[in-house]
């Protein structure tokens, strides 16, 4: 039968290689402290050990991303990339049940950091292409693996180098999947939901930088750099942005709405609230956004600086850019000035694409009773590096998860856990994906 295609081997492989991977500390503590290397040779001995053939690349001595191709049947057809990080954000071991470095199964569940974002994607994917290797099976078009480092930080040293210096490596792909989506999401009403990533939004950090006059802290002083920038951090904190409306999120309010069988044109605002549990899905992508992270001025107490600077969080809806600078020079005033930190570009895929078809198929024909919907991701990926080559990319990394599981709030969270269960999912569903292919086997998508 067609879902027995992937093996126990597999199942099993999959929960082995995530406790493995977090095993291998790879956290990225930003401002290039990460060494991605010993999980990039993990994962190489995984794929060379069934014969395919990884190639290991690196920007910077340690920074070392993955990259192999898997021929398939049809070589004309356009390749799939299939891409996950390796990296992780830093744990505070004190904070957690178990050691976020301990990889550890236990009740059903393997623990650690990572074990969500996103070694358990790249070691189901490793388990998915080993059974692939062992029992002869050829996915229908070519697949190109990408374990990526950096996507923690910048990406400079990961899938923005590979985009940028090896994009021969990605010749043929027209589309990706990677995190974030395609998890079981508990709405309201016993209803199942697997939210799939059509969207992202852009990145905007910002940094303001206030001028003022230095003094004696004694002295009145109007002149006052920090002043000058609490203003501009307060109304920035303070700003309501006006509702940004794009296809992939009127998409996933249509879609939730019919799920709920609530009113979709009932005014944003008032259908995101009456969605209840599920609002979150949409809530952070109608509008853009921009929230102060970090103030640093003065070096004592009876002095006052000449400047003081602050970091702001800043996303965009796809077109958003426009009116995300034209705020920020109309809330940080004469007085401070701003300028770009990092900045990438919202992305949008199409819902009505083939492969998104594919992917509701694959996880609706696993779970009958989930519903499927698009949703744009309030923050952004290693796709929006990919993006550059032209390749459209969708969050589909399959989990399974039971009614009560938070799987949004252990991103970046104590306690990061994923269930044997999900693991065996995810197998399961990348596969049919993959290898129910309407496109490469001319049927109908």
């Amino acid at each position: 039968m067609d879902d027995e295609r992937v093996d126990g081997s597999a199942l099993d492989e999959a929960v082995r290689f995530t406790s493995e991977l977090i095993r291998i500390d790879t956290t990225n503590r930003g401002s290039g402290d990460c060494r991605e290397r010993p999980a990039a040779e993990y994962v190489a001995e995984r794929l060379a050990e069934v014969g395919i053939e990884p190639l290991l690349l690196e920007k910077k001595p340690g920074r070392t991303n993955v990259v192999a191709r898997i021929p398939g049947a049809d070589p004309t057809a356009a390749a799939l990339l299939v891409h996950g990080h390796l990296d992780v954000v830093p744990a505070e071991p004190a904070d957690w049940s178990v050691h976020p470095f301990s990889g550890e199964v236990r009740d059903g569940l393997v623990w650690g950091r990572g074990a969500i974002d996103m070694k358990d994607m790249d070691a189901m994917v490793l388990a998915m292409v080993r059974s692939w290797a062992r029992t002869g099976a050829v996915p229908p078009r070519d697949i190109v693996l990408a374990f990526t480092a950096d996507e923690e930080d910048s990406a400079d040293t990961g899938a923005a180098f590979l985009a940028g210096e090896h994009a021969a490596l990605f010749e043929g792909c027209t589309e990706a999947i990677g995190e974030s989506g395609a998890y079981t999401f508990h709405a309201d009403g016993g209803l199942k939901v697997y939210p799939v990533g059509a969207g992202e939004r852009g990145t905007a950090w910002v940094e303001l930088t206030a001028h003022g006059t230095t003094g004696h802290g004694a002295k009145v002083n109007r002149a006052n750099a920090v002043s000058r920038l609490a203003a501009a951090v307060g109304r920035i904190g303070a700003h309501e942005w006006p509702v940004r409306m794009t296809p992939v999120v009127r998409a996933a309010l249509d879609e939730l709405a019919a799920v709920h069988g609530i009113d979709a044109a009932l005014p944003v605002d008032a259908l995101v609230e009456k969605l209840g549990r599920a609002g979150v899905l949409v809530a952070a992508t109608v509008r853009n956004s921009a929230n102060p992270t970090v103030l640093s001025a003065g070096y004592k107490v009876n002095v006052i600086p000449g400047t003081a600077t602050a970091l702001v969080d800043g996303r965009t809806v796809p077109g958003g850019d426009e009116e995300f600078a034209a705020t920020m020079d109309l809330l940080t005033g004469p007085d401070v000035d701003w300028a770009y930190l990092h900045h990438e570009p919202a992305l949008q895929a199409p819902v009505d694409a083939p492969l998104f078809a594919r992917m509701r198929a694959a996880l609706e024909h696993f779970d009958p009773e989930g519903r499927v919907v698009p949703f744009c991701m309030s923050g952004g990926t290693d796709a929006k590096h990919f993006a550059r080559l032209g390749i459209k990319g969708y969050g589909f990394a399959p989990l399974k998860l039971p009614p009560g599981f938070d799987y949004q709030g252990l991103f970046h969270g104590i306690d990061e856990r994923v269930p044997v269960e999900a693991l065996h999912f995810g197998v399961r569903v990348l596969d049919r994906f993959i290898m129910h292919d309407p496109v490469s086997l001319n049927e109908e998508a």
